[in-house]
């Protein structure tokens, strides 16, 4: 059944459906609407879960730790400077292997302090063990969040399912709601393998000194490499299920593009039209998305993009002293490939600037023109850049 919902109204329906057994929950913008609507189903009885109201967000993934270590299937959601003060338990989380899923609304970090969207605070913790999912669209936030759950408790890693703040929390789309028995059976009641029980003690979380510390991250690496495969069969699962089948990245009109624009989140579907237009005059310009991040699709991308002349890389992020996140990934990529394409990066949207279709024709012009002569001028670009305003212009 369709209805018309949020991004934040489809994360709060997707773990009702789920039938998550506790909610940590501390609010922040724009993600609070995610825990409001779950304290409505608790509140109603619509939801048979325990609701932690905590004093921040730190707290708030701490009592997760709990929950989960005891088998329960757990969720919370958080923003920015929330997900900033998270970041140690995230650490912990991973390590710990714990399959906590939480939602997380997009929105840039502070200083200047920006209540609106990029994607710099989930892109600043990539490197936490998390496996890191982002969406297009509200269908996509539904459908990721019930996946995630499973992948979580099948690969033992915390999942975060990541969607551009107000672009696609606050802003309603038709969203197809599945039924709760055809959700039971995608996704059966949870048990925890090694849960914490007083008549079986265990250790968890001990201190990890030099003699096994490094043993232990590389088994996290391994985990979170082999979450892959976890990914694409349950997202093959789930479209056998429900006929809207996910992967790591998606192609879209790409595979005789000689220009690629690559993304992620919601920037997608505005590139798509774009790419619409150029197929229309004949252009050869295409789209790869990247859907998960983390792990990174290496593999994946090589056999999408290798083929393209240039590769425009968009992203919401950017690493201070270096290049965007994305970008940086995907260079390191095709260090070892036999063929690799021209890469530019663009740095765009941040701080909730709206990134124009002008913008992405400008973006697929230079991949366009390093095409035609074989050579990146300049290789990260600021698009919609205020240039007078710090001195690029007189």
């Amino acid at each position: 059944m369709k209805q018309l919902v949020t991004g934040d109204e489809a994360a709060a329906i997707a773990a009702k459906l789920a039938r998550v057994k506790v909610i940590s929950a501390y609010p922040i913008t724009p993600q609070t609407i995610i825990v409001e609507r779950l304290a409505e189903f608790v509140a109603d009885g619509e939801l048979d879960a325990e609701y932690i109201k905590v004093e921040s967000e730190h707290s708030a993934l701490s009592a997760c730790l709990g929950s989960a270590a005891v088998g329960a299937r757990t969720f919370t959601a958080t923003s920015s400077q929330g997900l900033m003060l998270m970041s140690e338990i995230l650490f912990v989380a991973s390590g710990m292997r714990l399959p906590i899923v939480m939602a997380n609304a997009n929105r840039s970090l502070s200083a200047p302090l920006s209540i609106w969207c990029d994607q710099q605070d989930s892109v600043a913790v990539r490197d936490c063990g998390w496996i890191q999912l982002y969406c297009e669209n509200n269908q996509e936030v539904l459908d990721s969040t019930i996946q995630a759950f499973r992948i979580a408790e099948e690969s033992l890693l915390p999942v975060m399912v990541c969607f551009d703040g107000y672009i696609l929390s606050h802003t309603a789309e038709p969203v197809e709601i599945p039924e709760q028995a055809e959700v039971d059976k995608f996704l059966p009641p949870y048990k925890y393998p090694y849960l914490l029980d007083p008549e079986k003690p265990i250790t968890m979380g001990a201190v990890g000194v030099p003699e096994y510390y490094e043993e232990f991250r590389y088994m996290l690496q391994e985990a979170v490499l082999k979450s892959k495969e976890k990914i694409i069969e349950v997202g093959q699962a789930f479209g056998r299920q429900f006929g809207r089948k996910s992967d790591l990245i998606e192609c879209y009109r790409s595979d005789d593009a000689d220009v690629i624009l690559l993304t992620m989140g919601s920037l997608s579907g505005s590139v798509k039209e774009v790419i619409d237009e150029y197929r229309g005059h004949d252009e050869r310009v295409g789209l790869v998305k990247v859907r998960a991040f983390r792990p990174f699709p290496e593999k994946e991308l090589v056999d999408s993009l290798a083929h393209a002349k240039a590769i425009a890389v968009l992203e919401k992020d950017f690493s201070p002293g270096s290049t965007g996140a994305l970008f940086s990934d995907l260079s390191g990529t095709f260090v070892n490939s036999r063929k690799s394409p021209l890469l530019l990066n663009f740095i765009c949207g941040l701080g909730g600037r709206d990134v124009s279709s002008l913008q992405i024709r400008e973006a697929t012009k230079a991949a366009m023109e390093a095409a035609k002569i074989g050579e990146v001028k300049k290789t990260v670009r600021w698009l919609g850049l205020r240039e007078t305003m710090v001195g690029l212009k007189p």
